[in-house]
């Protein structure tokens, strides 16, 4: 359980974002989710510099998918960083471990192997109420966060 607000963060140490580009990958599976996941991220970037002709943003179907469209946006020479947002929610069967197992390795793999950052965004919670409580909810907006460590790891 998250023990603070994905939303608070030094506004003092988030380097100016003016001249960066982003790329975001958004899962469209829990769109109630990744839709709040994308607005606190794209509101973020700006709100420290970033044009929102500089936010790019890409739809996949589902959380697996966003280690493809990760790869393909690193591809691009123009981003700073890219970030992926997607939530898995906890059901009846093992499918939840094997989709998080496999978004992690995928986004690790990104991570070692491409010249630019790719932030994990994906949220994997038990239930619905969870994920609400880190898309806007009581405990802030993964988004937020997110947005912070693209500008931070693209000044790295």
């Amino acid at each position: 359980m998250a023990t603070k607000n994905l939303s608070e963060y030094n506004l003092a140490k988030v380097p100016d974002a003016s001249n960066m580009i982003f790329g975001i990958v958004v899962a469209e599976w829990n769109p109630e989710i990744t839709g709040a996941l994308l607005d606190g991220c794209r509101s973020t970037l700006e709100k420290h510099g970033a044009l929102p002709e500089n936010i790019h943003v890409k739809t996949v179907p589902g959380s697996f998918e966003l280690i493809y469209g990760a790869h393909q946006m690193t591809l691009n020479d123009g981003y700073d960083a890219v970030i992926i947002l997607g939530s898995v929610i906890r059901g009846e069967t093992p499918h939840f471990d094997y989709i998080c197992q496999g978004v992690t390795a995928g986004i690790a793999r990104l991570n070692a192997t491409s010249s630019i950052p790719v932030v994990f965004g994906l949220l994997t919670t038990e239930n619905l109420q969870q994920a609400q409580d880190r898309a806007g909810g009581r405990l802030g907006n993964k988004g937020d966060e997110c947005a912070v460590v693209a500008i931070k790891m693209a000044k790295f």
